[in-house]
């Protein structure tokens, strides 16, 4: 949200200080001439901190630093920082108890995995004891095996994730000026999602994912798996007739096929694809397996038995209509897909009915879980030609094999593949062809995750 909300004219710096006004307001309102120690880590927390601080009489207030001022990560919290008037100390020198409240400052929501030092000292400080202790955004641990106990967290524009009263104390939401399309439409922000390897992964621990395709058509499967891999998926495997197995085999080296009986999909293969799909962390079904009935009967049939993750895209979506699902299901329709599944103008609507993430493609793209909508206007109207859409399932359902939940990889799925349609047609223009937009999207993963 707040590199959406940078994008969109309201930089960070502003947020810190609004949400450094918040915190202040609210101190000099509940603990008005009490001490109060502000214990800050080098972070966004911190600088929120820092923020607070700056707005307070320096003769009440203490920041303590859990890092050396030289570890401050970010312009905007080192520019609040350097505007403070009031003492500032190493945590490591202070004693709790000579002040009257706590501000936890110190974790903020990034944090992930075990908590260290000098993080995990303060917050076993804060447990021990009797102070009140007021949570910055959310209470320093939250989520791990060790957290801040506070009586109040003033957290910023909405709950997060796991915030409950139990773990939170009185939670306060304070407006920091984030504008509705910061989170309503989908932005650079995102791109912070996108599931980064890890450093010591191996091939696999990357996304493996699973393509039924192909039939009557040969390009769409192969459209649909380079762009997964492009999207960075490990292992993409495609599940094609025979009968086009060797067309498709020419158009990339890399591409790993296994062939299926006769000329299209038909239900002799459910069982083994089934089986397959146990080694896979997702599935994408449906794009050019064409309408013959025994491939809609197969579609159907696989779908309602699979346990792992699905995007359902283009004769898939045909197939599976009258349908409801209980698993992680993707469903990516244009206009005339989404009337056949039965929407008549809401996608909100049509997903919670399906119990399935709905991916609505137009000029601007509608997604929904059903408890979420977002807007997605990255794209251009050179894309409207033949196989974008097996594009887009394709980067979505890489990013479902790397992780990420239905909704959210429907939103980064069509956010990427609209800023590398974008791309392409900067240099093609209405020449654009859907391969064109698959090799884009390695260029935008590079300049966004940069």
């Amino acid at each position: 949200m707040d590199a959406n909300a940078a994008a969109l004219g309201v930089p960070v710096h502003d947020l810190m200080g609004n949400a450094g006004r918040a915190v202040s307001d609210f101190l000099e309102s509940e603990y008005h001439d009490r001490r109060i120690l502000f214990v800050c880590g080098p972070g966004n927390n911190g600088g929120d901190g820092f923020a607070a601080a700056c707005r307070m009489d320096p003769s009440k207030v203490t920041v303590a630093l859990l890092k050396k001022p030289s570890e401050i990560h970010t312009s905007e919290a080192w520019e609040y920082y350097s505007e403070l008037r009031c003492p500032i100390v190493d945590y490591s020198k202070i004693r709790l108890n000579d002040y009257d409240v706590i501000v936890d400052c110190a974790l903020g929501t990034g944090m992930s995995g075990t908590v260290r030092e000098p993080y995990r000292r303060f917050i076993s400080g804060s447990l021990s004891t009797d102070l009140p202790v007021v949570s910055v955004d959310v209470p320093s641990g939250l989520g791990s095996d060790i957290q801040v106990r506070p009586v109040t967290t003033i957290t910023f524009h909405d709950v997060k994730e796991g915030m409950q009263p139990e773990s939170c104390g009185r939670i306060v939401i304070a407006d920091i000026g984030i504008p509705a399309d910061a989170v309503d439409r989908t932005g650079p922000g995102d791109m912070l999602r996108y599931p980064i390897p890890g450093r010591y992964s191996h091939k696999g621990d990357n996304g493996r994912l699973m393509v039924i395709a192909g039939g009557p058509y040969f390009g769409a499967p192969s459209m649909a798996s380079m762009s997964a891999l492009r999207t960075g998926a490990d292992i993409v495997r495609l599940f094609t007739p025979e009968s086009v197995r060797d067309i498709i085999a020419v158009t990339s080296p890399v591409l790993m096929i296994t062939p299926l009986p006769g000329d299209h999909l038909t239900a002799g293969s459910v069982d083994m694809l089934l089986e397959e799909s146990e080694g896979y962390d997702a599935v994408l079904i449906g794009p050019g397996l064409g309408v013959e009935e025994d491939t809609v009967e197969a579609v159907r049939a696989f779908v309602a038995r699979c346990t792992k993750p699905v995007v359902i895209d283009a004769d898939g979506i045909t197939a599976v209509a009258g349908m409801k699902f209980s698993g992680d299901v993707v469903l990516t329709p244009h206009k005339g897909e989404f009337k056949r599944l039965g929407g008549c103008c809401d996608v909100r609507e049509l997903s919670e009915r399906l119990g399935a993430t709905v991916l609505l493609k137009g000029a601007t793209d509608e997604i929904s879980d059903g408890r979420r909508t977002r807007l997605n206007g990255t794209g251009t109207a050179a894309m409207t030609g033949a196989g974008t859409g097996d594009v887009l399932a394709g980067c979505v359902a890489a990013l479902m094999s790397k992780g990420l939940s239905p909704f959210d990889s429907a939103c980064l799925g069509a956010y990427i593949c609209g800023l590398a349609g974008e791309r392409a047609a900067s240099d093609k223009s209405f020449g654009l062809i859907a391969t064109d937009i698959v090799e884009e999207i390695p260029h935008v993963l590079r300049d966004a995750l940069r």
